[in-house]
């Protein structure tokens, strides 16, 4: 059975595609072992809850300094000893401490086919007004391993949507996380699980 840590910073649709994907049967031998927030008021946490996975928020203002945060929070994961770490809209940039200790074992999801539009300043909404800024007429999701630096790990899956005329950066967001973000974010944990793609 793989053991999963998701870390979330917001409304967690990434995490209910992992969450719907487990309960059909689409992702197979998987359990979220915990759900891990750096907002206490994330709504991915309600999510967690209902569906009576285990959910932990670790806010940054809570500790007196970041290296304190980065401890709790390299904690939290550790408690729960999972197999995979996967970062569905985490909004932290992981400390070194803990991108060394699960090197190979951490993934993460970004609303674009890297190497467009990502690395520092782009998430969320950000990276489709960038697109739609740039003119683009294809864009998409890329699921990625985690190293250093921010959106540069070596790429697993990448799926294309097409932009179409009149978007705006909210409906390019919606499309992009209905055409692409939440089949290959499920679809690349089911092949984890299944051996297709090995961890290191």
């Amino acid at each position: 059975m793989l053991r999963i840590v998701t870390l979330v910073s917001g409304g967690g649709t990434n995490l209910q595609a992992i969450i719907d994907g487990i309960e059909n049967g689409s992702i197979e031998n998987t359990e979220i072992v915990r759900v891990i927030s750096n907002k206490a008021d994330a709504y991915a946490l309600e999510r967690a809850k209902k569906h009576g996975i285990d959910a932990k928020a670790v806010v940054r203002k809570e500790y007196p300094d970041k290296e304190a945060f980065h401890e709790a929070l390299i904690s939290a994961v550790d408690e729960v000893k999972p197999d995979l770490v996967v970062l569905a809209g985490f909004l932290v940039v992981l400390p070194l401490k803990m991108i060394e200790k699960y090197r190979g074992r951490i993934i993460n999801i970004h609303p674009s086919l890297i190497p467009s539009f990502c690395g520092n300043g782009f998430y969320g909404l950000k990276v489709h007004e960038a697109a739609l800024a740039r003119g683009v007429k294809v864009t998409g999701a890329t699921v990625h391993f985690v190293d250093e630096g921010t959106d540069t790990g070596p790429i697993i899956r990448q799926k294309a949507v097409e932009v179409q005329e009149g978007d705006t950066p909210e409906i390019l967001q919606k499309r992009v996380m209905e055409q692409a973000e939440w089949i290959i974010l499920p679809g690349v944990i089911n092949d984890i699980a299944c051996g297709k793609i090995s961890l290191s």
